[in-house]
């Protein structure tokens, strides 16, 4: 028997046990006070009734562990795939059920139902990610269940939650400290009254990172700061119309030392947490506001209105070394990715590698570092009415929705040129600003959606349907410092679709229900003419069991592409600078595979988390483009991990605590065509976290992420082998009040 075929049987024969012995349903139950104007699921119990795939990670299991690094923390949802970077989770790359998981730019990345990616539509790159150590919750949905949530519903949509504003006086400050000089001061205090409300929050969390930079030290951390304030105006709950109105403002910045270098494979086995000495100016440094209000008015027993306008502005600036040009030639790429990802395959490896460890350049070489410097702005209204009513012996959960918006991204970019000379480097040309790409990418999209969740008896059937109209335009001026009509060239796509998706919810008894769902996929396509949308149909067919005890469940889905897109960006290694953000036509393709996951009690006060994930992916055409390079049929979609499991289980008496998280993922491909230098290691990673209360008021806590150091390459993009964190301690006080 094949090694992968064993660990899928052993996963299913533990969730079947666990599932048969104490079948049952969670209860979180919502806190007091918290809008439902912002979720999408509501809690645990309601994602058991909703037909198709849902998941809630609640505020109590995130203060398990006490992640502030969403990856670790989404690892707990099955059907989920992360692409590690960093080590520190600043810039996730998620994807869900087989979709691309490069800068988390083919999901609906939602906070507080709000689209929050800088720019959603015409760049979906992830560039700005909401600070997780704020984050009170998280919601995943995927399949049918999705389709309110677009554009992109291959995958699904995540949501992340922020604290909302209290109905009564509560606070709280936590003060962290860690390996790598890493500190943390979290507060937050919010009262309320009748018919007002508020909410101020603040977080500041610093860290030198686990990377050390020859010649320079230790200096690969970051330095992030983020700022929320909320308020609540609403009439008397005794009024014949209930309103509420809520208001959001946020701003955040990041400052960190973050390179697009990793490391060729012989320098990683030697010591895989070096940084180049060529990389001790890269930096990112980075901003993000957001604005919203909400509007919420209860206007009969069966009919609710709520309508959110938002405005997100992002700027960023990542100053990253790009590349050794030889002999002055501005075009050599191919030394930075053949020498990272491949030494074989560049003629220059030796001197290249030479540079590397802190040789003078050549005379005439040079050392490309850019200012990717870009702007963002997303704006819109979105409205949803709620009807319920009853036909006959069916009662009905009816949502409509519209959601008008614009985004742009705005590029004006630097490289610059330098020497190196006994050890560092050297400013030799500074560029004009546009040298490295002078464009705008704009969108104006429309959607309107309309589902009804009839339940009649023990069936929940959930017929929709989502309409998306999309014009995308890109404004591009070469490589001028100037926008005049004269240099620019213009491109524009539009594409309008129709999603249908039905559900259906079988609970054939107390304990037990069946789950069918088929929905129409859809990612928006690039903005050149050629680009088209993507396109598949989804299905998934399932089984949930559910008391007092456990709440279980298993899923298989399957996701048939008409056309997958891959997309080209400077993190895949290898796109031109002319090309960087298009999106490239990939044919057809498939995506199978088997979710698995165990809640509960196995004993009083000893909780347990099991998640499984099976997925098999495969290109059903044969070409090649910058995205992923040569691909043939039966090729593998890149960083889908064929097996991945989580067992988190630990003991909690509401006094103290101890957890320990334990996750596998195989080792993936990193392009289709799986060679040498183009998969990854297979990872077991283990954490610990434990507290104790020495009252309501006060409560002490320390954590070990990655316990026993496992040091794998968990990636190879951008530009060579990366590894995660190495085995880090933090331990903090937490004070209410």
């Amino acid at each position: 028997m094949q090694p992968s075929l064993k660990i899928t049987l052993l996963a299913a024969s533990v969730c079947a046990a666990l599932s048969m012995a104490s079948p049952a349903v969670a209860d979180d139950k919502k806190g007091e006070g918290e809008s439902e104007t912002i979720t999408i699921i509501g809690d645990r119990n309601a994602a058991q009734k909703v037909p198709g795939s849902a998941h809630v990670v609640s505020e109590q299991e995130l203060e398990e562990f006490k992640y502030t690094d969403i990856n670790r923390a989404l690892q707990q949802i099955p059907g989920v795939y992360l692409q590690l970077e960093d080590g520190l989770g600043l810039r996730p790359n998620i994807g869900l059920r087989g979709t691309g998981t490069e800068r988390t730019g083919r999901i609906t990345l939602m906070e507080d139902g709000v689209l929050i990616a800088p720019a959603p539509y015409a760049a979906s790159s992830a560039y700005y990610f909401p600070t997780f150590d704020r984050i009170t919750g998280m919601e995943v949905l995927k399949g049918p269940a999705a389709i309110k949530y677009g554009p992109f519903t291959v995958g699904g949509a995540v949501n992340l939650l922020s604290r909302q504003v209290p109905v009564d006086a509560e606070g709280q400050l936590k003060l962290e400290i860690g390996e790598n000089s890493e500190r943390r001061a979290h507060f937050y205090y919010g009262d309320g009254s009748d018919n007002f409300g508020y909410l101020v929050e603040a977080n500041k969390h610093q860290s030198d990172g686990f990377k050390t930079i020859d010649r320079k030290g230790q200096e690969t951390g970051f330095d992030k700061d983020d700022y929320l304030v909320k308020f609540r105006l609403n009439n008397d709950y005794g009024s014949g119309v209930y309103q509420q109105l809520d208001f959001k403002i946020q701003h955040s910045t990041e400052d960190s030392e973050q390179s697009y270098l990793g490391l060729t494979d012989a320098d990683y086995a030697a010591n895989p947490y070096r940084m180049y000495g060529v990389s001790e100016l890269d930096n990112f440094d980075g901003e993000h506001d957001q604005y919203a209000i909400n509007y919420y008015a209860d206007l009969t027993d069966s009919v609710d209105f709520r309508v959110t306008a938002y405005r997100n502005e992002t700027k960023r600036n990542w100053f990253k070394t790009e590349a050794l040009h030889v002999a002055g030639s501005r075009n050599s790429w191919a030394n930075v990715v053949g020498a990272l990802n491949d030494p074989t395959n560049n003629t220059n490896d030796v001197y290249f590698q030479s540079v590397l460890d802190g040789a003078d350049t050549a005379a005439g070489d040079q050392i490309e570092v850019r200012a990717n410097n870009r702007a963002y702005v997303s704006r819109g209204v979105q409205a949803r009415l709620d009807w319920d009513f009853t036909t006959g012996s069916a009662e009905h959960e009816m949502e409509f929705g519209i959601r008008v918006h614009k985004d742009e991204e705005d590029r004006f970019q630097r490289n610059s040129f330098y020497v190196q000379q006994n050890g560092g480097l050297v400013l030799d040309d500074l560029g004009a600003w546009g040298n490295a790409g002078n464009r705008v990418q704009s969108a104006e999209a429309t959607s309107y959606f309309i589902t009804d969740k009839i339940t009649v008896g023990d069936w929940i059937l959930t017929p929709g349907v989502r309409y998306e109209d999309i014009d995308l335009e890109r404004q591009d001026w070469g490589k001028t410092s100037t926008r005049l009509d004269a240099d620019l060239s213009t491109r524009s796509n539009s594409v309008s679709q129709v999603l249908p998706g039905f559900g259906a919810l079988w609970s054939f008894n107390d304990n037990a229900s069946l789950l069918f769902g088929i929905n129409k996929g859809f990612t928006p396509p690039g903005n050149s003419p050629d680009s088209e949308p993507e396109e598949s149909w989804n299905y998934e067919l399932g089984m949930r069991f559910g008391n007092g005890t456990y709440t279980s469940e298993i899923i298989a889905f399957y996701s048939d592409y008409d056309n997958i897109l891959g997309e080209c960006t400077q993190s895949n290694s290898g796109c031109d600078v002319n090309n960087q953000g298009d999106k490239f036509n990939g044919g057809e393709a498939e995506v199978k595979g088997v979710e698995l996951q165990v809640i509960g009690e196995f004993a009083k006060n000893w909780p347990v988390r099991f998640t499984y994930t099976y997925t098999d992916t495969e290109f059903g055409s044969t070409f090649e483009n910058e995205a992923w390079g040569d691909v043939t049929i039966g090729d593998s979609i890149p960083y889908i991990p064929e097996q991945q499991a989580q067992l988190s289980l630990g003991y909690d008496n509401s006094v103290w605590n101890l957890f320990t998280n334990i996750n596998y993922v195989d080792g993936v491909c990193t392009k289709p065509a799986c060679g040498a230098f183009q998969q990854t290691d297979s990872r077991l990673i283990v954490d610990l976290a434990g507290e104790y209360k020495f009252s309501d008021a006060v409560a002490i806590y320390a954590t070990i992420d990655n316990l026993f150091e496992d040091d794998g390459i968990v990636a190879r993009e951008p530009y060579g082998a990366r590894p995660d964190k190495p085995r880090t301690a933090r331990v903090g006080v937490r004070f209410n009040f």
